[in-house]
């Protein structure tokens, strides 16, 4: 009821400041307190992560790990935090995030603002693990050495994460996606794995959606060649402006919610193909409904992440969502996520 009465509200004042609302009432103990739904077919394992159900929050919400713990208990399966990046950045000038009501959407142009590695792997020293928590790792904007900062963030903060995210793919850090390029993609895995030793966390790469098809195959070569990473998270926020009705349409940075899911869904199912189902995907980019998510499943997602469709659903849509696939599961006949995971690729390719 909460929640329902405060989303109009939040709706009406800018969106970043709305945001910084949303944190304080979760540091406040507003927020679902149920935890995440589960049932016999929903508990997804992937890289050894345990999920008790295949919904998760994508990174930019809790960008300093300050409500880490009231969201393990807001519905999701796991929840990955960030972007982080070595030293403490305050990103771009404001305004930086704007809503794109009409069209389900929004901009953002961040840029990596964040407290840094050490001040959030501070929050996390002793914090329990309910579900998985992740970390995007990120670079700073004047760095000397854009490689290195993803193995120094990593190493300060795995030993309080479940999985860490590579993140090449931002458009608000200038030349940041050059790094998705086959050389240096390889190089930065190299060192984060290096950063590993004995580590257990889990290691993920999240991708553009934009994307050619021959950039796209060489992400697929170098994740399997290597034989590093343990999952490609598909996708972030796109460049693309196309058909959007917003006053705010010509702002620059990257595009997320519902004009994202066509592309990052196509993105996703031509990714399951080249990599032949071996590696785990978790399918991103404008998921806002159970069917969304489901869709995400079966163009090759074992599982999925949210963020955008937060702004306009609020948390209490987590559980709904979870539950949504959970019927859709069970009407197709299938035991698990794993078995749904594919079965609809070629409706995307």
């Amino acid at each position: 009821m909460l929640e329902k009465l405060a989303l109009p509200l939040l709706r009406r004042i800018d969106p970043e400041r709305a945001h910084g609302l949303a944190i304080a009432a979760l540091k406040a103990g507003f927020g679902p307190v149920e935890g995440p739904f589960t049932s016999a077919r929903l508990p997804t394992r992937i890289a050894g992560l345990d999920m008790p159900n295949p919904i998760g929050l994508a990174a930019g919400f809790d960008k300093n790990a300050t409500v880490a713990g009231p969201l393990q208990r807001a519905g999701f399966g796991f929840i990955e935090l960030g972007a982080a990046t070595p030293r403490p950045q305050p990103g771009n000038p404001r305004p930086r995030l704007f809503r794109l009501a009409e069209d389900r959407a929004a901009i953002n142009r961040f840029g990596f603002n964040n407290d840094g590695a050490e001040a959030i792997a501070a929050r996390l020293d002793g914090l329990p693990h309910e579900i998985p928590i992740g970390l995007n790792l990120g670079a700073n904007k004047d760095s000397a050495d854009r490689v290195a900062d993803f193995a120094q963030v990593f190493h300060t903060c795995a030993p309080h994460i479940d999985f860490a995210t590579i993140n090449v793919s931002s458009p608000n850090t200038e030349k940041l996606r050059d790094l998705q390029g086959k050389a240096a993609l390889r190089a930065i895995i190299e060192q984060v794995d290096a950063a590993r030793a004995e580590s257990t966390v889990a290691l993920f790469l999240k991708i553009a959606p934009d994307l050619t098809e021959a950039e796209l195959a060489d992400i697929a070569d170098v994740a399997i060649d290597s034989g590093r990473l343990q999952g490609i998270i598909a996708t972030n926020t796109t460049l693309d402006r196309i058909g959007l009705q917003s006053r705010h349409a010509g702002e620059q940075g990257g595009l997320s919610g519902q004009p994202l899911f066509e592309k990052s869904t196509r993105t996703l199912a031509r990714l399951y193909q080249l990599t032949e189902g071996k590696l785990p995907l978790i399918g991103v980019g404008g998921v806002a409904s159970a069917e969304q998510a489901y869709t995400k499943i079966r163009a090759g997602a074992s599982a999925v992440q949210l963020y955008t469709g937060l702004v306009y659903g609020g948390l209490g849509m987590v559980t709904k969502i979870a539950k949504g696939v959970d019927a859709r599961l069970q009407r197709d006949g299938f035991a698990n996520v794993a078995q749904a995971t594919g079965t609809g690729v070629s409706e995307w390719t």
